[in-house]
């Protein structure tokens, strides 16, 4: 149908609800507002859906893997803590059971402590590895030297034998 020989009573130019200018090739995508963000929201949606279907496939990893393309293991996160452990031994370079062990805060002064195993073994879990910590044992008196735990030190797992003088 050519618009311009349309009967006296239609309009030469026909206009869209957004008073855009139509012809016979026009339709509403292609109005000068509309097809700018028709092809925005057509382009999110295509992308949000390729991303989707990769989640929900395991092509695209949603976090932490069992090896390769699986399925996910759920791990704890225990980010900027690390355990100090280690034995507590005469000068005999024997074990002693039943050591306290005494960890501080060198920041907030808070001590905590632990009684040696069987094996003379103690484990402090949850230590801050952004504040400094000294660490010592004692038994019967006897009291080992005072080691330091730096905030430098970056390793997860502190291990330090401590022996009794």
């Amino acid at each position: 149908m050519n618009l311009k020989a349309a009967p006296h009573f239609a309009c030469s130019r026909w206009r869209s609800a957004a008073g855009h200018s139509l012809n016979k090739k026009a339709n509403w995508r292609s109005a000068p507002g509309v097809r700018g963000r028709w092809n925005r929201w057509f382009r999110a949606g295509t992308v949000a859906g390729v991303l989707f279907v990769a989640l929900a496939t395991g092509v695209l990893p949603a976090g932490r893997q069992a090896g390769g393309l699986g399925i996910q293991e759920a791990h704890a996160q225990n980010l900027g803590m690390r355990v100090v452990s280690g034995i507590v031994e005469d000068a005999n370079s024997t074990p002693l059971a039943g050591a306290t062990v005494f960890l501080k805060d060198l920041k907030s002064k808070n001590i905590r402590s632990y009684t040696s195993d069987a094996d003379g073994k103690y484990r402090f879990t949850q230590v801050n590895m952004v504040q400094d910590h000294e660490l010592w044992a004692e038994k019967d008196g006897k009291k080992s030297l005072v080691k330091t735990v730096s905030s430098w030190d970056t390793r997860k797992e502190f291990v330090q034998e401590l022996k009794l003088k």
